[in-house]
């Protein structure tokens, strides 16, 4: 049996936070990283690389799409992992097999199977030749005769065919803040199954000790189908007051101490990656002050291994929001890792919640 405070050490550990790596490893083995806020991903891989996290070349080797397996929002992840998370066709590409063209005709942004497919080729073929500004490909599909109602498909907020076109595994969004596009190399994909194991496999290896409450969370499934995948896995078993968690790999006799302070960024995966009603690490009550209703995870200040506020940078001042008062040495110490993990601090400020 292992207390709260080991099985922390172990998550932390397994998560990079206190045993870094390079920016590869870590993008595989935590399924990648959401994006829908650039700074995020790099402020995730920043705390957990042993290599320095560059804003100018960081996304150099990833991607960023929608993950068709598990999760379907927006994330940044390995380019090489491409076979794991979207199911491309091998047959000639048709940007309507998309399940996401039904879903858009649907909410009543309709375009012809024929016009979509004229219109998808012509974006794919001026991504290609190195085009690949989303206003840029607007103005040149516009001159091709694309309608306004048409660019309501085309060129949605919610993705329309660029979504689409991703979804097959024919282009993606490079990793950087501006909407540029570039087309993802060939690819083999690996079957759903398979790929849902492996994806089920990095999670009991890199995440775990987890419960199965935990798994369904982070994927999004039920726990009846992540049961399912899980007989497939040598999975070992451990008890934590009462509850049953489950791992791969067997622990290791010691773990480096949970730190005095981290700076996890918004949408962290220590966040994501358990049931948030069961957190270890954000206690209950302060739940909406990191996981708010409009479904924004805020970047939490981890203080010896519990949440205890958040915190946000704006130009050179950064501001740190906290639940309830405490000491001094506590303070320095959450400004001491602001200074070793941030960037260009002038400004310190803080606040109650």
């Amino acid at each position: 049996m292992l207390s709260v405070y080991e099985l922390k050490q172990i998550q932390l550990n397994r998560q990079h936070l206190t045993d870094k790596a390079d920016k590869y490893t870590v993008c595989r083995n935590l399924n990648g990283f959401q994006a829908q806020f650039m700074v995020n991903v790099e402020h995730s891989l920043r705390i957990r690389c042993n290599e320095r996290i560059e804003k100018n070349n960081f996304g150099d080797g990833l991607v960023k799409s929608w993950l068709m397996r598990g999760r379907s929002t927006v994330h940044v992840f390995n380019e090489a992992d491409l076979p794991l998370f979207i199911g491309r066709r091998l047959s000639a590409v048709n940007v309507c097999e998309s399940d996401f063209y039904q879903f858009m005709c649907s909410q009543g942004y309709f375009i012809t199977p024929e016009r979509n497919q004229y219109f998808s080729q012509i974006i794919v073929e001026n991504i290609a030749a190195g085009t690949g500004e989303r206003e840029k490909l607007k103005e040149i599909c516009y001159s091709y005769g694309m309608t306004d109602q048409e660019s309501s498909h085309i060129f949605n907020q919610w993705g329309g065919t660029i979504r689409e076109l991703a979804e097959i595994g024919v282009i993606c969004f490079k990793v950087q803040e501006n909407k540029e596009y570039m087309c993802c190399k060939a690819f083999i994909p690996i079957p759903q199954e398979e790929a849902q194991l492996e994806m089920v496999r990095r999670y009991f290896t890199h995440f775990a000790p987890a419960t199965v409450r935990d798994a369904a969370y982070y994927f999004g499934w039920t726990q009846t189908f992540v049961k399912e995948i899980m007989q497939k896995l040598p999975l070992l078993q451990t008890t934590i007051d009462g509850k049953k968690y489950f791992y791969l790999e067997a622990l290791k006799n010691d773990y480096p101490d949970i730190p005095a302070c981290i700076l996890l960024a918004g949408f962290d995966q220590l966040m994501l990656g358990y049931q948030k009603k069961d957190s270890i690490y954000l206690p209950q009550k302060n739940l909406r002050g990191i996981f708010n209703l409009a479904g924004i995870v805020m970047p939490p200040i981890l203080l010896n291994g519990v949440v205890v506020g958040r915190w946000r940078k704006k130009n050179n001042k950064i501001t740190f929001e906290l639940f309830e008062d405490i000491s001094a040495q506590n303070k320095k110490d959450i400004e001491l890792v602001a200074e070793e993990t941030i960037n260009n601090i002038q400004k310190v400020e803080w606040k109650f919640l």
